[in-house]
């Protein structure tokens, strides 16, 4: 069939196809970008994607550990799902808003600064009642270290590293709330890797954590964060990011599961230390889930 045509035609249908073909993104050309992307900048980076449909996977520093940050509130949510199952209680279950918490230390008393806080409002409210929901839902979408340190007080992080193990999450640990001193002076703190919470998202956009319900609610809650500044901040406004970041000082951090259009999902982690211009650092990040989202949603890679 092709002898009638030109040969000059012939040859530039295979320039055009040697091109397109070359055009196309492939994962090591992603993971190429994105490597050079971190590189620009000072500090240690880590990333876990994961395609939920095709199974794409791409990993860098992905066992690395890193101080976990806020990032440890969602395995602790997924803990108190967990025992709201079992009976232990439920979340309609009210408790009275407190800021005195123990040490893991010795048992000595502290208190949280409300100036720390990157949310303020409970802590005009300390001695009324807020119900176990609410406390979560503040813990996840305001990162609220009062509420936190309340959730964990109650489930017990050990309680909460143990169920880690038991989803696949083989390093996260999970010791204490926030701003326990004493226990921070000893380097007793909250730890992850890349992959361990691209784990337990990968489950939870799956149906299988405690439950297919009680998933899609901790996936509600996480599609309200407030923060936005790293996964969906050059996101098209149609993308849906269910998430939850963390940073203390030289540290930023994204994770969550990013849901299209069109029905498809991916898990996307993105961790950081030891940076020296956050505001950079952050923007190189957001430059990063922005490559992988036109990774996952061009057609033609």
């Amino acid at each position: 069939m092709l002898k009638n045509y030109p040969k000059t035609f012939l040859l530039l249908c295979s320039v055009f196809m040697v091109c397109a073909c070359s055009n196309r993104m492939t994962l090591n050309k992603l993971q190429d970008q994105i490597s050079s992307r971190l590189a620009e900048q000072p500090g240690d980076f880590a990333v876990a994607f994961k395609d939920l449909t095709t199974g794409d996977t791409l990993l860098i520093n992905d066992q690395a550990f890193f101080h976990a940050a806020s990032t440890m509130k969602t395995p602790v949510m997924i803990e108190v799902y967990k025992q709201a199952a079992a009976g232990t209680f439920t979340l309609n279950d009210s408790f009275v808003l407190k800021n005195e918490f123990k040490s893991i230390v010795d048992s000595s008393v502290f208190s949280l600064n409300a100036n720390d806080d990157s949310e303020k409002e409970l802590y005009r409210h300390l001695g009324e009642k807020r119900t176990l929901y609410n406390l979560v839902y503040d813990m996840i979408i305001k990162s609220s270290n009062l509420a936190t340190n309340m959730v964990i007080e109650l489930v017990n992080a050990r309680n909460v590293t143990q169920t880690m193990r038991q989803l696949g999450a083989k390093r996260i640990q999970v010791l204490r709330g926030v701003e326990d001193s004493k226990a921070y002076e000893k380097g007793f703190n909250n730890v992850t890797t890349a992959h361990d919470l691209m784990v337990i998202f990968e489950k939870m956009a799956k149906g299988e954590i405690v439950d297919s319900a009680s998933s899609q609610a901790m996936i509600n809650i996480l599609l309200n964060q407030q923060f936005k500044e790293i996964i969906p901040a050059r996101l098209p406004r149609d993308v849906k990011v269910a998430h939850k970041t963390g940073n203390i000082s030289h540290v930023q951090h994204d994770s969550g599961i990013v849901f299209l259009p069109n029905g498809r999902k991916y898990v996307l982690v993105l961790l950081s230390k030891n940076l020296q211009k956050e505001e950079q650092a952050i923007k190189a990040m957001a430059d990063v889930s922005e490559m992988i989202y036109n990774y996952v949603s061009n057609p033609d890679k």
